[in-house]
């Protein structure tokens, strides 16, 4: 029997924040796909314009790329903080984009919905960050 193992020195002290890093990616990346392949039904459901749909599939899958890529680097810490960051970020424009753009409720929702999911997610980056010692 065949058995493959990561390139990544995993150390117990970093395994959350690469499990957190994986999942992530792997969800992201599921989305971006549905996105868009669904991209027209979306947009009627959301309010937001077909091309707009594509472009965030387009963006989550390429973040899920770069993301599971970097859940496998021999040191992680830096591209955890970096995911942390980037999933914050994507959580206040969330917020932002629902204050200032006149969405229907299902726009507002999926959006809503989309920063709560990636505030837990950096939450768990973050607690699987600071489980690693500088």
């Amino acid at each position: 029997m065949t058995t493959l193992s990561s390139t990544a020195a995993t150390t117990s002290s970093d395994s959350l924040l690469r499990l957190a890093m994986r999942a992530d990616a792997v969800l992201s990346g599921l989305c971006g796909i549905v996105l868009m392949a669904a991209a027209g039904p979306v947009s009627r459901f959301t309010g937001f314009p077909t091309a707009a749909e594509y472009a965030v599939g387009a963006a989550f899958v390429g973040y899920a790329i770069v993301v599971f890529l970097a859940a496998g680097l021999r040191r992680v810490r830096t591209a955890g903080i970096a995911t942390v960051i980037a999933n914050l970020v994507f959580t206040v424009a969330a917020v932002v984009l629902v204050l200032t753009v006149d969405l229907p409720t299902a726009g507002v929702v999926v959006t809503l919905a989309g920063g709560v999911y990636t505030l837990v997610f950096a939450d768990l980056q973050y607690l699987g960050v600071r489980r690693i010692r500088a």
